[in-house]
């Protein structure tokens, strides 16, 4: 009863909150392609202060990555487009971690056991353990689907938005054009 519970309030407030509530929908300024979403420089919305528990128990602060691309993925264990995508997200973040890319998986609507085993020997990166659906929240976003994927640029800001699950092949190009901005 009380997962119901918990997962019911989570999607209600979740949607209120990521659906613009409160403020203007910043991704009506941007390009939207194929559930795809792309922001120019001067309408890239800031994320704010991001902590969290790891899945280790070790604490996470976006500060931490501060000056870097950060590539952010909302994921469940339950999730099959999840499992489908892990490969391919793995598979992007070696190719890019040498150019200062931060992954960073937020995991939603499982019991840390379930996540845990989900990550192993899928992905090398860390993941918040997000079960209220609070840590999803600082990131401001219109997303109302798992999985989604967000590529932040060297000062924070949501450069693109993925609303659905993504391949190497979509999400490494997307990664390494927000990653050039900062060397040009």
């Amino acid at each position: 009863m009380y997962r119901r519970t918990a997962a019911v309030l989570t999607a209600l407030v979740a949607a209120g909150a990521l659906a613009g509530c409160g403020g203007e929908n910043w991704a009506k300024k941007c390009t939207t392609t194929n559930g795809v979403v792309e922001c120019d420089v001067a309408d890239r919305p800031q994320v704010g202060d991001v902590t969290g528990e790891l899945l280790d128990g070790s604490a996470y602060d976006i500060k931490n990555d501060a000056g870097k691309v950060v590539v952010v993925n909302f994921w469940g264990s339950w999730c099959s487009p999840c499992r489908a995508e892990a490969a391919d997200l793995e598979k992007t973040y070696q190719a890019t971690k040498a150019k200062e890319v931060a992954f960073l998986g937020i995991n939603s609507r499982d019991d840390r056991d379930s996540a845990i085993a989900f990550e192993k020997g899928r992905v090398s990166y860390p993941s918040v353990y997000d079960f209220s659906g609070k840590v999803a929240l600082k990131f401001d976003v219109t997303q109302t689907s798992t999985p989604a994927t967000l590529i932040l640029d060297r000062q924070g800001r949501i450069a693109v938005a993925l609303r659905r699950s993504t391949t190497a092949g979509e999400l490494q190009p997307l990664v390494e054009r927000v990653a050039a901005e900062g060397n040009g």
